[in-house]
């Protein structure tokens, strides 16, 4: 079976760009990416742009429109975000099968793990983000769920035979255990879903001239507001206690923080963990991901996997973390 971007050659990049009326010098530099493909294109006498082009069937128009939109309400907004470049009032184009966008040029380096100082200024920025997210929902992007990112993957992972056999029933039993407790925790903490990153990692938060900005809104959504902060949380619990104060005293300059979503920390992370298995299998028929994951083939993988799952059953028997 051809994978999804067979035909996307250079050529077709240098092509696309240019038929919104830019002249390229024909340098086209892959970037690192999986999900989509993005390429930083060289303009002549100008700034390189960087070039994205969508995975086929993956995201409808009107859902990538509207990562676009939220995108430029931010920057609106003066949140420093990448936002996706407008010719003639359009972000989203289409050339020789594939949807494309095209952003400016902007690098930087991930803040440091555990560093106060930058976490107090990634709470602002996250702050700021959220009391314009909170303003209204998305229609069309997809929902932060556990039966979206839980038994959706699980279902992923068993009906594709992914799991080796050897190590099946083990995967499986504390899988099923993982998503009735997830069920549960996400039953009873009450939270008000509003817009977010999605995939607010430390990669995806880059710090360039004594500032962060935000890249990469592919994976917005809804779902609770935690999930933007709990990927800056590293070490040891008395190191991510003090790391969150300074994240929420941050955030809270702009947007009041929901303390009562603090448990589900430990259970967005085991989502996390499941849903990044079940992504991989998903794209496994992309020869890019064989390449890249060469190990998700092996029984190791798959048993760091039960010991991680199991891990994560036992941090919900743990006090959640909390605000001084």
């Amino acid at each position: 079976m051809s994978h999804p971007f067979s035909t996307l050659t250079p050529d077709l990049v240098l092509d696309a760009v240019e038929s919104l009326g830019y002249l390229s010098d024909a340098r086209v530099l892959a970037l690192n990416s999986y999900e989509n493909r993005v390429y930083q294109v060289g303009i002549e006498d100008e700034t390189p742009l960087i070039a994205k082009f969508y995975r086929p069937d993956r995201w409808s128009d009107a859902a990538i429109r509207e990562e676009h939109a939220f995108s430029l309400e931010l920057a609106e907004h003066e949140v420093p975000v990448v936002a996706p470049l407008l010719r003639d009032g359009e972000t989203l184009f289409e050339h020789g099968g594939f949807r494309f966008a095209l952003f400016p040029r902007r690098g930087g380096r991930a803040p440091e793990p555990g560093n106060l100082d930058q976490l107090y200024r990634l709470g602002q920025l996250l702050g700021r983000m959220h009391a314009i997210a909170a303003s209204r929902p998305f229609a069309h992007r997809e929902s932060l769920t556990v039966s979206g990112f839980g038994h959706a993957s699980l279902a992923a992972l068993l009906d594709g035979g992914f799991v080796p056999r050897s190590l099946l029933p083990a995967y499986e039993s504390v899988a099923r255990d993982l998503l009735a407790r997830l069920d549960e925790l996400f039953a009873r903490v009450r939270y008000t879903p509003i817009r977010l990153h999605g995939d607010c990692h430390p990669g995806n938060l880059l710090h360039r001239d004594d500032a962060f900005h935000m890249v990469d809104l592919d994976d917005c959504r809804m779902g609770p507001a935690v999930q933007d902060l709990w990927m800056m949380l590293a070490g040891e619990r008395h190191e991510r206690l003090g790391q969150l104060a300074e994240l929420v005293d941050g955030y809270q300059e702009f947007h009041d923080f929901a303390a009562r979503e603090l448990p589900l920390i430990e259970g967005l992370r085991a989502l996390r963990l499941m849903h990044h298995s079940a992504w991989i299998a998903r794209r496994w028929d992309d020869p890019a991901f064989p390449l890249a994951f060469p190990w998700f083939a092996g029984e190791r993988y798959w048993g760091d996997q039960i010991l991680s799952l199991r891990e994560q059953l036992a941090a919900l028997d743990e006090e959640p973390l909390r605000l001084f």
